[in-house]
């Protein structure tokens, strides 16, 4: 049984991604356009989403920066005051591999103000609506489901080498939205998390190590708008890779950290 409504049809639904300029969230823009959703995107970078609202004839471009908390409190009242919101993803992210021997506490910061505070300050800003249109229903359709999805990372599972700054708000994404389905749920508004494995994006291009099972964006959307259609409520693909990452969850300590530097070589 789904833990979410399918979405089947994309018709006309509202749908603001946030972070999509480059990688999954512009893939996802551009496959859900392409469905017929009527999409908003956000993102810092203005001209990268002009282009886009240019090449795909209405949709709405809205630029944002989610670190800045009235931006998203405004940005959210405006989109919500025009119609309500079928589903808000939150795609931003930001990365810099980072060990313990060499700590950065600006880059600690940037990662926990971008991967994590931007989700809270998107989370607060518009669940107060989409609960309040659930209680309502959307003009009168009583089986209106507004959905809030958030894109983590397999490396949210578990502690890894170089995912010192990254991991922990992605941990805390996968917690987020965990909880965040206890409480909406039963109140009639779906939520799911994304936990990709590695996807050839401008962040991921940094890494300097063979990435398993590398996937591009196209692959990543697609997978999330499977998930989405089967009313899932975490999605982590490929699984050929991502698979193995969630049996690594069950694994006592000691077994853990042995295998992992064994695997890695770090």
């Amino acid at each position: 049984m789904p833990l979410n409504p399918p979405v089947t049809d994309w018709q006309g639904k509202r749908v603001w991604l946030i972070g999509a300029s480059t990688g999954i969230g512009l893939a996802l823009a551009k496959a859900l356009y392409a469905r017929g959703a009527q999409v908003i995107v956000s993102a810092r970078n203005q001209e990268a989403l002009h282009e886009f609202a240019v090449q795909h004839v209405g949709c709405q471009a809205l630029a944002l920066d989610v670190t800045d908390r009235e931006a998203v409190a405004h940005a959210a009242k405006q989109l919500q005051a025009e119609a309500p919101l079928d589903m808000v993803c939150y795609c931003a992210g930001y990365y810099k591999p980072m060990r313990a021997d060499n700590i950065d506490l600006n880059e600690l910061l940037r990662h926990q103000q971008v991967n994590f505070t931007g989700a809270l300050h998107v989370v607060s800003a518009v669940v107060p609506d989409m609960l309040r249109a659930a209680r309502q229903g959307c003009e009168g359709n009583q089986g209106y489901t507004p959905h809030l999805s958030l894109i983590s990372s397999v490396a949210g599972l578990r502690g890894l080498p170089q995912s010192l700054a990254y991991g922990p708000t992605k941990a805390a994404l996968i917690n987020l939205a965990e909880t965040l389905f206890l409480d909406l749920r039963p109140q009639g508004v779906a939520v799911s998390v994304v936990n990709p494995g590695f996807v050839d994006t401008p962040l991921t291009a940094q890494n300097d190590f063979r990435m398993p099972a590398l996937l591009t964006p196209e692959q990543a959307a697609d997978a999330m708008i499977k998930g989405w259609q089967r009313g899932v409520f975490e999605m982590h693909f490929p699984r050929r890779f991502t698979g193995w990452l969630q049996l690594l969850r069950l694994l006592p300590y000691r077994w853990y950290f042995p295998l992992i530097h064994r695997m890695t070589g770090l």
